[in-house]
């Protein structure tokens, strides 16, 4: 009894001296306290703010807490604790307040701030929706401070880090100027709350029960009878570093600040996030056990690693970290993938001298793409597995030259160096594996050529003659053999490679000409006896009929050929070195013009007209200009968003099928498409023309690179995509063109045997039906009197072809001259033809599938409270579901373009950013200038999941929902 009322005592002095001290302080700086600025529009008090929060209940708690000043609500991390759903009523209602100040105190800066009360009248509460504010309703609203207001809104960054930089330097001021406005009343406060402490302390000690109703009461502090973040403690599951690959699993385990076990629950504001420089990991927590009374202090956090290196975990509770976070953890990669490794070659044909060495390349790679790292070592350990067998043209292994090709790990570099080198000319096989396992383009042909045949290669690639030739026998063409091989001679200059066969010695006739692009392969065929005309080999660009040639001076050609190429490509076959490549030589070959600003005026309801009409007369210097678009009738600043969207609308008024100038040979959902030769009258010639230089500006944009990269929204069929880069069109392109014909008619003849039947009566003509009436309107023949020449089993494949031809290409010949007119003159051809039609796909539109691991682990999420984790959750749930055509809409409403780059989601420029909005049950809005998705609060996932669909529906089109 007596040590109780000796603390009771002490605690009475100790709270009069305090009250006493402070009483002072206050008055000393009431004394002091300046005046509020006369121009400043007046503001509520906490008390008014709270009423309209519907949370005047608090009043007396914020006045307990020393809350005075409206800066001290808009910070969150200041607000006290109230039940679960008025603490999330308060936390939306603290962070629109904070956006609030924040553009109060910009308008200060800019002498705006009489038009406070007026721009909150009309939806503007954020620097966001100042972008946002309709010119024509903003001089409504600002009369003669409009040019006031314009220059200020153009002086806003574009970027969101910039824009967060200014917001954070503005809440900074709006907080000084409310600690020099409101000390008095934060002294008075103060006052208040030393002698409510003093009460509830002395309540507290006298009556214990009254105790947990202050959940951190002084008693609490004493006894320490609370959640000390920094007494929790983690144990790992691992040791570090680990390998990737597995799910990660630690454990925390909560402590009060005696060192008592702490039951932790949902309300306790427990996470874990996990980063990997930019990249976030989603992770799963589980909160106590409802099994183990013992366990309820402990949550397991369990989290999966595909990509290799240095991870920070960051454990907090609310804006707390616990001891030791946040964590550092390295994950190595895993062990090595021979389907995930690269073999580095300079082509599918490797070029060599006898007696020096030639270098080539292994990226060893884990099964999850993660590059190997080996140190000083660990270099007998790189090594071991790989494998490389030589044979000859035969196929059978040459054991004397196993060991001409040696490996060494590069340790500065982190790949296995490959060197051949081999004593003599020849012409072998290599292939090289890892564990038995054959490397992806571990499979080529080795040219070993003399030191003297080496110049001559040497001299034909530097000589600027194009008459570069060799003499050859013609073996065999389309698939017949000749009885006596015909002397040919084989011409090899940078563009092309062409035979030619001499009449009467002098006059020269082209048997067959092939591009010069990686699409044509030399395929090496061992010299037999009987054959005394050279080594012999095919050339086959997997378009026409492959030519079969014999000539000694085989390896020289090849060689000459393979150097032509690579010169030609860049030094490497690989799709992204292709296209690096093509972006350089893009920008050098328009290096003259400037991308300057060019405006362009448009009309959405006829964008298409008014598009040609705004781009008439451009000349190549106005197209390679940066078009700063406007719709008519529309208010909106283009800071790329409104560029990306016009080209995207005129994609799809171009390339759907549905305008009449493209078509397709199916109504299937996702039809390929193509020339319309059966066009509406209205579309002309110069359509095409201008859809071309709309491809040739989109590949232009894209060399720019960043946030000018343009992809074109269509799915163009693949005839047309070769006939873009100049190659042949045949029969197989029907199968992925055109299906149903395929299978209801090429398949079928390729199937019959034609000779052995006479049911199925077939000439080389193509038959043109009337769409309407279904009666017969023309025929085509397909090679010369063909209509008297019945196709057999051996001119099967020829009439097929020709078919092909007709169809596919003869038949829109002058609409694919047109748009080639319109791209060439953008994009130069001979950069064009390094891709083949696959490639050429991807250049242009990008990647036609979305990967949700590959979204997931390239974007960037702006939030951390507990209502945003939640929401994102939902966000990532309800994408898991999406559709193929759900995901397009979604990107459509947040980039702009449905269609990604050929990188995927990590080549997204600004990156994907998902932001929690200060809303609650709207919309989700969308900034396609930034790449920028702002989610609102739900309170539930099916809420969510309707409105987020319905945002993606309806508002992916026009200027109006950003």
């Amino acid at each position: 009894m007596l040590k109780r009322s000796l603390k009771v005592l002490i605690a009475l002095v100790l709270s009069l001296m305090f009250t006493v001290s402070l009483v002072k302080i206050v008055l000393l700086i009431w004394s002091s306290h300046p005046a509020a600025p006369h121009s400043a529009p007046p503001l509520p008090t906490v008390d008014e703010w709270l009423e309209s929060e519907n949370l005047a209940s608090y009043k007396q708690l914020f006045r307990d807490k020393g809350i005075s000043s409206l800066s001290s609500c808009g910070d969150p991390e200041r607000l006290p604790e109230l039940p679960p759903l008025d603490e999330q009523r308060l936390q939306r209602a603290a962070l629109h307040l904070q956006q609030k100040l924040i553009l109060r105190e910009w308008l200060r800066d800019h002498r705006l701030q009489h038009h406070y009360q007026r721009l909150l009248a009309v939806e503007v509460a954020s620097l966001e929706d100042v972008y946002w504010l309709e010119d024509s309703r903003a001089s409504k609203i600002l009369g003669k401070d409009w040019q006031l207001w314009s220059g200020a809104r153009q002086n806003l960054p574009t970027s969101k880090a910039q824009l967060d930089a200014l917001k954070a330097q503005l809440w900074s001021t709006v907080v000084k100027s409310s600690q020099h406005q409101d000390a008095w009343t934060w002294g008075g406060m103060l006052v208040v709350s030393v002698s409510v402490a003093g009460l509830v302390t002395l309540a507290a000690m006298t009556q214990p029960s009254l105790a947990p109703e202050a959940r951190h009461s002084l008693l609490q502090y004493v006894t320490g009878k609370y959640l000390l973040p920094a007494n929790c403690k983690v144990q790992w599951d691992w040791k570090d570093p680990a390998s990737v690959g597995g799910t990660m699993c630690f454990v925390v385990r909560f402590f009060q600040r005696n060192g008592q076990p702490y039951p932790i629950c949902d309300t306790d504001q427990f996470f874990v996030e996990v980063t990997e420089g930019t990249r976030k990991v989603v992770t799963i927590s589980e909160l106590g056990s409802s099994t183990d009374p013992n366990n309820a202090n402990i949550a397991k956090v369990k989290f999966t690693v595909r990509t290799a290196g240095q991870y920070k975990i960051s454990v907090l509770i609310g804006a707390s970290h616990i001891a030791g976070s946040p964590f550092l953890r390295s994950f190595l990669p895993g062990a090595i993938d021979a389907r995930r490794s690269r073999f580095i070659r300079p082509a599918s044909t490797v070029i060599c001298c006898a007696g020096a060495p030639t270098l080539m390349h292994i990226e060893p790679r884990d099964e999850f793409g993660n590059s190997c790292l080996f140190d000083q070592n660990q270099s007998d350990e790189a090594l071991q597995g790989y494998q490389v067998a030589i044979y000859d043209l035969h196929g059978v292994p040459v054991e004397k030259l196993q060991h001409a090709i040696v490996f060494a790990y590069d340790r500065v570099n982190s790949r296995v160096s490959v060197t051949a080198l081999f004593p003599e000319p020849t012409c072998l096989r290599a292939v090289i594996s890892y564990r038995d396992q054959q490397l992806p383009n571990g499979d080529f042909d080795i040219i070993v050529l003399s030191s003297s045949d080496t110049t001559l290669v040497h001299k034909n690639i530097a000589s600027r003659k194009h008459n570069i030739c060799y003499e050859a026998k013609l073996l065999s063409i389309f698939g017949v053999s000749k009885n006596k091989p015909r002397k040919v001679l084989c011409y090899v200059g940078p563009k092309q490679v062409t035979i030619k066969e001499m009449i009467l010695k002098f006059i020269p006739k082209r048997i067959a000409t092939f591009r010069l692009c990686p699409s044509t392969k030399f395929h090496f065929l061992p010299q037999l006896v009987s054959q005394l005309h050279g080594p012999v080999f095919i050339i086959d660009d997997g378009a026409q009929p492959k030519i079969e040639l014999a000539s000694k001076d085989r390896n020289i050609i090849a060689a000459t050929f393979t150097h032509f190429l690579l010169k030609n490509i860049g030094g490497s076959e690989t799709f992204k070195d292709k296209q690096d490549f093509f972006y350089h030589e893009v920008r050098k070959f328009h290096a003259s013009y400037y991308h300057e600003k060019m405006a362009l005026k448009v009309q959405r309801e006829k964008i298409l007209e008014s598009s040609m009409k705004a781009a008439k007369g451009f000349s190549v210097s106005d197209w390679c200009g940066n078009f700063e678009v406007t719709f008519q009738g529309e208010q909106g600043i283009d800071w790329g968003g409104l560029r990306r969207e016009w080209f995207e609308l005129v994609c799809s008024a171009l390339f759907d099928a549905r305008g009449g100038l493209f078509c397709t040979f199916h109504d299937k959902h996702q039809a390929l498409v193509h020339p319309n030769p059966t066009r509406p009258a209205h579309l002309k010639l110069k359509h095409f023309e201008f859809a071309g230089k709309m491809v040739g500006k989109c590949l232009f944009e894209s060399a720019l690179g960043g946030t000018y990269r343009q992809l074109v929204r269509a799915r163009f069929s693949r005839s047309f995509l070769a006939q873009l880069i100049g190659l042949r069109v045949h029969y197989k392109y029907f199968e992925q063109d055109d299906p149903d014909l395929y299978l209801s008619k090429i398949k079928y003849i390729l199937d019959t045997d034609l000779d052995a039947t006479d049911t199925l009566e077939l000439y080389f003509v193509e038959e043109m039906y009337d769409s309407s009436s279904g009666q017969l309107s023309k025929t085509i023949e397909l090679i010369p009197n063909g209509a008297r020449t019945r196709v057999t089993n051996a001119t099967k494949n020829q009439y097929l072809d020709a078919l092909a031809q007709q169809r596919l290409c003869n038949s829109v010949k002058d609409e694919v001259d047109s748009f080639l007119k319109g791209l060439n003159s953008i994009i130069p051809d001979n950069l064009l033809s390094i891709f083949d039609e696959n490639e050429l796909e991807l250049l242009m539109c990008g990647t036609g599938e979305y990967s949700i691991s590959d979204f997931k682990a390239h974007h960037i999420a702006n939030g951390n409270s507990a209502e945003f984790r939640r929401v994102l959750a939902w966000f990532w749930a309800g994408v898991s579901n999406f559709s193929q055509t759900e995901m397009a809409r979604l990107l459509q409403f947040t980039t702009g373009c449905s269609q990604l780059p050929p990188g995927g989601f990590q080549e997204l420029n600004p990156q994907f950013q998902i932001t929690a909005a200060p809303t609650f049950g709207n919309l989700p809005t969308a900034h396609t200038c930034f790449n920028q998705l702002c989610l609102p609060d739900y309170e539930s996932y099916e809420q969510f999941e309707k409105s987020l669909l319905l945002a993606i529906s309806e508002g992916s089109e026009g200027f109006g929902m950003v």
